[in-house]
């Protein structure tokens, strides 16, 4: 017996792994289960995520950045989440991550109107990307109604069927809320404050993303900035706040304003786009740039809106290419060329 050793929510523990298992050349072992994940995944290579200082780190206790994309929402495009394109994102595209958006609302045609075909679906992404080595992020897609509070009640019972169901994965990241508006710091953070102990009673260290004032722009849309949550942060471990850009729409004040607070909170960037806050319009690629090197330099994590064939500028595909591809080079919008080769590219 071959005795192997990994950290693991927080204890050293000793696996005893026969070296007579069939583990296919290439793949190793889920810290988290019996399915293997490959060998050069991400998830493979950087084990369970922590937060160390303001810095997102792997289980070594090293600075990582994951880089990937958002879906759109799930319940218009949950057909460009399949086999092929999640075999794209984890190979041709070299992501790292990907972000599942499940919108909440009923207006929205979200999780209120099903709650349990969303949270077959959400189970099924997860699973999807443990077998390909990705990191997850379920992301609680509150919008419009802005008021995260609206949801606590429903939100504390997902979130504690999720955490329970996948709490020895690895790979599997939290979002509470998408991008709350309308409503102080104060209301999201009491939000927050209830959610939270939900997941880690049955998750202890898991890697949490709060949503921040503004349509998570740290309050700047709202004339607000970082200070608020510097003077005010959630009372909680491993976890990371988020911030959300439109590079043709949101300029120097936004990307100072992520300078300035990365140095003093752990920030995680779960939604951008190379165009305007809509979604649509042209790109800024200059802007956008300038976003990415700030981020590669201070190891932000992020993903990129959106992985679907949206009629939208901000969608990857072209139309119809979901759900039967092909999801490479030969269907990308601008927008999708661009972010595919920084992905790709490993830039």
């Amino acid at each position: 017996m071959e005795k192997r050793w990994w950290k693991r929510k927080g204890v050293w523990v000793a696996a005893a792994v026969a070296a007579t298992l069939a583990v296919p050349a290439g793949f190793v072992n889920a810290q988290d289960s019996a399915s293997p994940v490959p060998a050069e995944s991400s998830v493979a290579r950087n084990g369970q995520l922590e937060v160390c200082g303001t810095q997102l780190c792997n289980e070594s206790r090293e600075p990582v950045q994951l880089r990937g994309m958002s879906t759109h929402g799930l319940q218009w495009y949950e057909q460009c989440v399949n086999d092929a394109s999640m075999d794209a994102l984890a190979g041709d595209w070299n992501a790292d991550v990907i972000r599942a958006s499940m919108y909440i609302a009923k207006e929205e045609d979200g999780y209120e109107t099903d709650p349990e075909r969303f949270t077959a679906l959400m189970n099924k992404i997860i699973d999807e990307a443990t077998e390909r080595g990705l990191y997850v992020i379920v992301d609680w897609h509150m919008l419009d109604p802005g008021d995260p509070n609206r949801y606590t009640d429903i939100a504390k019972d997902f979130f504690a069927k999720m955490a329970e169901k996948h709490a020895d994965k690895t790979n599997v990241i939290y979002e509470l809320a998408n991008e709350p508006n309308g409503v102080s710091w104060s209301d999201i953070k009491g939000y927050h404050e209830q959610v939270l102990p939900v997941i880690r009673e049955k998750d202890p260290d898991s890697l949490v993303l709060l949503g921040t004032r503004a349509w998570s722009s740290l309050g700047v849309s709202e004339g607000a900035d970082e200070s608020e949550i510097v003077d005010d942060p959630v009372d909680g471990e491993n976890i990371m706040y988020t911030f959300h850009f439109y590079a043709a729409s949101h300029g120097d004040e936004y990307l100072d304003t992520l300078d300035r607070a990365s140095d003093k909170l752990p920030m995680f960037v779960t939604e951008f786009g190379t165009q305007e806050a809509t979604g649509d319009g042209g790109n800024d690629f200059d802007m956008s740039q300038r976003y990415l090197d700030l981020m590669a330099q201070k190891k932000i994590s992020w993903t990129n809106w959106n992985f679907s064939d949206d009629q939208r500028s901000g969608a990857v595909f072209e139309q119809g290419t979901c759900p039967d591809g092909p999801f490479d080079a030969s269907n990308l919008k601008p927008a999708g060329e661009w972010i595919h080769g920084q992905l790709a590219g490993g830039q």
